[in-house]
């Protein structure tokens, strides 16, 4: 069955836009700022944090940039003004990374200063693994200014514990993930167990440190081994939080919410929603089959 689902996956590019939209909107808030607001609102509602993001990476073109950076400081500017319980994600690439590295930073630090007037943090994406570098250098510049930005890093990658030895002695604020890109076995760790393993060790070395850290994972055994952890240091539950994606593994999300852990659901939106769904797609291809039933049956 997992072949099959697989297969589907890449049979998507060919199937109409309008039923693949019909299956993403659990995974996007919508096309545009109010809807991220209005479910950022409905997530608060029931003591739920989030964290939103405009859709959209590699921007090839410095007006694209441009644009993608006024378009951050849009929703800063929606969180200040609807009082959400919301952060800010964004991508490097969105912001010209791999056009100019100062450049990028100019952008990076607009929205940096925004933030700082509202008081509203920004998490800082990890990309695939030709941004990393740079990404930590931006990261480490940043931090030189601006106490309201956090990382992303990523487990499977093999370089991470040591990325993350250095920047525990910053007191950096992570959000530990899986990792989501293709990358060579040179690089990254293939296998579920590998990568969980050194999941939950980078987590420990985060924790022991008192960095802040997102826990970021929709797995039942990351889950259980980092409220294993959190029970050994003795956390206060202001100390850490639990992330995941919107749509995704809802009823686990409650859970761990009414164990009394915080919880931060990331809300996409934006027009670039269809790549960003084609890889919730990839991740999950059993919601690709039924994407192909739709079609078949009319439904």
């Amino acid at each position: 069955m997992n072949i099959f689902n697989t297969a589907i996956v890449k049979m998507i590019p060919i199937i109409p836009r309008g039923i693949v939209r019909k299956f993403a909107n659990p995974y996007i808030a919508g096309d545009k700022i109010s809807d991220a607001v209005e479910k950022a609102k409905k997530l608060n509602a029931i003591g739920i944090m989030g964290t939103m993001d405009v859709l959209g990476e590699h921007n090839t073109l410095k007006e694209q940039a441009v644009k993608s950076t006024d378009e951050c400081i849009e929703v800063l500017d929606a969180i200040n003004k609807y009082k959400l319980d919301s952060n800010l994600s964004l991508k490097l690439t969105q912001l010209g990374l791999q056009m100019d590295f100062d450049f990028c930073k100019e952008n990076l630090f607009r929205i940096l200063d925004a933030a700082r007037k509202y008081n509203t943090f920004v998490r800082i994406d990890m990309e695939d693994s030709a941004c990393t570098d740079d990404t930590l250098r931006l990261y480490e510049l940043s931090r030189e200014y601006y106490s309201n930005c956090g990382i992303v890093v990523q487990a499977y990658l093999k370089r991470t514990y040591a990325d993350v030895e250095k920047l525990v002695k910053q007191k950096s604020n992570f959000r530990l993930c899986k990792g989501i890109y293709v990358e060579p076995e040179e690089i990254a760790y293939k296998k579920k167990e590998e990568i969980n393993e050194n999941f939950l060790r980078i987590l420990r070395l985060m924790l022991e440190s008192k960095s802040y850290t997102g826990i970021a994972t929709h797995d039942d055994a990351l889950v259980e081994g980092s409220y294993k952890i959190l029970e050994e240091f003795k956390l206060k539950k202001e100390e850490y939080e639990f992330q995941m994606l919107l749509g995704v593994r809802e009823k686990l999300r409650n859970k761990i919410h009414e164990n009394g852990h915080r919880m931060r659901i990331y809300i996409p939106y934006g027009e670039q929603w269809y790549n960003y769904c084609i890889r919730r797609f990839k991740e999950n291809p059993k919601m690709a089959t039924y994407v192909l039933k739709s079609i078949l049956t009319g439904n």
